[in-house]
């Protein structure tokens, strides 16, 4: 008694689901074929093999995979029927990827059996355009006005190619279809391949009279333009896109898009991070010491700063809200914004006044501080220069004695290898013992000049008196 079987489903055979791009049935028909091939020695199947470019024949071809999707294998009877009495052995002589690569090519993977016309709507090119724009309108946002070179259809022949008074007429080799089968030979024997028509490059019909102004290519190239919103907050190198900005697609075919590529020019006041503005603010020396305040330039015109005494150079100060606006897309979602960051620079006056002069003498002396040295002052610098200089050589020859010393002690260790192990004992004592002296008086004599320098550091200098 016969019994009846089913099919498995295609999706199941090639490992993926319903949803599966035509490029993940690809990939997956690839790695299956090199794996159930007849002659792979160690996984090779059959019977398997056909199933697999059966589903493959089918989930291909989009036309096919359509119709399998809605009748299921009803729809596509017929299909890998010219596998059952295959002979798999005029593959021999190829390598497993070439094999992989053929069947891929012969069912459509590179036009293969199918092909599809060629001559239909194309779409057009996407263009691209540097725009320059001034840093305060990227922070608040603009609007400007560019003009674009684009492909748009000829108006002399409205698009069509040919001649005014004159129509595009049936190619005689296609017989206005745009396609012609062609017979080749594979390795499953003859097949039918569909190609664009060479005669009419698959239009499916030829101009006998052109168009004098495209010269018969029914686009010509204009000037348009386009208002370009930049919203606030936008950085360098953002791109907004115009939809159907650019190119016309050939034989009917839609526009591309336009995509605007922004670039801020500097600012001579203020740099930006992010949404965060920086700017150097010189301030004088006697606002740094006093404190006060001031006006600093922002985005929005000058505002008031504090300034507090002491301020030192370096110092930075942050001034909230006043930075770039947060930009989140074409369109600003909220009005949050980064800060402004100030940074102080103390100004030393670099010519002053005979009013000016005395006012800061006289400062230096309340404060108790000599603005010249004396002769004993220099002297008494140069006497701590050559005590130290002394102090460095006597180091240096310590450290000599004490390696010559180390060595005539090993040499006489050499000659007394005849003597006792008790003698030997404490004379490697006496060694250790001596080593350790010399080591100890180093370590005084460091930790001593390490306190001096820290004495002379806190004594009083410039004539100040100690407190």
């Amino acid at each position: 008694m016969a019994t009846m079987t089913s099919k498995k489903d295609y999706y199941e055979t090639l490992g993926v689901p319903k949803t599966a791009s035509a490029e993940e049935i690809k990939k997956s028909f690839r790695n299956k074929a090199r794996h159930l091939h007849p002659d792979n020695k160690d996984s090779g199947d059959e019977q398997a093999f056909k199933e697999l470019a059966e589903a493959y024949e089918v989930l291909s071809d989009q036309q096919k995979r359509a119709t399998y999707d809605r009748y299921g294998h009803e729809g596509v009877k017929g299909a890998g029927q010219g596998f059952d009495n295959f002979d798999f052995s005029n593959f021999s002589g190829f390598g497993m990827d070439d094999i992989v690569d053929m069947l891929d090519s012969f069912f459509g993977g590179g036009g293969g059996m199918r092909g599809g016309r060629r001559g239909g709507p194309e779409q057009g090119a996407h263009l691209k355009f540097d725009m320059e724009i001034e840093f305060l309108d990227a922070v608040f946002g603009t609007e400007k006005t560019i003009n674009v070179r684009r492909l748009e259809d000829c108006e002399s022949c409205s698009g069509s190619g040919a001649a005014p008074g004159s129509n595009p007429v049936p190619c005689v080799t296609c017989a206005g279809v745009g396609q012609v089968q062609q017979v080749i030979n594979t390795f499953f024997g003859q097949a039918l391949r569909v190609i664009a028509c060479p005669a009419c490059q698959g239009s499916g019909s030829k101009i006998d009279k052109p168009c004098k102004d495209c010269k018969g290519e029914a686009l010509v190239r204009k000037q348009k333009e386009f208002q370009i919103k930049i919203p606030a907050g936008i950085d360098s190198g953002t791109r907004l896109r115009v939809q159907a900005g650019g190119d016309k697609g050939r034989k009917g075919g839609p526009f591309g898009d336009l995509f605007v590529v922004l670039h801020i020019k500097e600012h001579e006041t203020f740099v930006r991070d992010g949404e965060t503005i920086h700017i150097r603010q010189p301030i004088s020396y006697s606002l740094a010491a006093l404190g006060g305040e001031i006006l600093v330039p922002t985005v929005e015109g000058a505002k008031p700063l504090k300034i507090n005494a002491g301020t030192q150079t370096g110092t930075t100060v942050q001034m909230k809200n006043l930075g770039v606006p947060r930009f989140t897309g074409q369109q600003r979602r909220d009005n949050r914004r980064g800060d402004q960051i100030v940074h102080l620079l103390v100004e030393t006056p670099t010519k002053l006044s005979g009013e000016e002069k005395k006012l800061l003498e006289k400062l230096a002396e309340l404060r108790g501080e000599r603005l010249t040295l004396s002769k004993a002052d220099i002297a008494k610098a140069e006497e701590a220069n050559k005590e130290n200089h002394k102090e460095n050589s006597d180091k240096n020859d310590s450290g000599k004695n004490q390696e010559k010393n180390e060595k005539t002690a090993d040499n006489g260790s050499d000659k007394s290898a005849g003597e006792s192990p008790e003698s030997k004992s404490e004379k490697a004592d006496s060694k250790k013992d001596a080593g350790k002296s010399a080591k100890k008086k180093k370590d005084d004599s460091k930790d001593n000049s390490f306190l001096d320098k820290i004495v002379d550091a806190f004594r009083p200098k410039n004539g100040e008196t100690q407190h």
